[in-house]
């Protein structure tokens, strides 16, 4: 839950695109509600500044780590970037 948490923090501080739909229905006395519009936008979100400053907050200060820490954070970042890079995910 916190690795989704921190997906959609990040997304919300680099900002994103999301698909916007528009449907118009028109009621038919035969087949009931029939769809005779549908309009797609592309909108873009911007970043948001309150988003990315609480993700540099819940990032770990490197000043306050010891070396094997640093380490071991270098290890789990290497890992996850990889992981990122073998499903497609940017």
């Amino acid at each position: 839950m916190k690795n989704d948490f921190l997906k959609l923090l990040k997304k919300k501080a680099q900002g994103y695109k999301v698909d916007e739909v528009v449907e118009e229905y028109v009621n038919d006395d035969q087949d009931g509600l029939k769809l005779i519009k549908r309009k797609v936008t592309q909108k873009y979100i911007p970043p948001d500044l309150s988003a990315a400053k609480l993700l540099l907050d819940l990032e770990p200060n490197i000043s306050d780590m010891t070396d094997q820490e640093i380490m071991e954070e270098i290890k789990r970042l290497k890992a996850q970037i990889q992981e990122e890079l073998k499903n497609g995910n940017n």
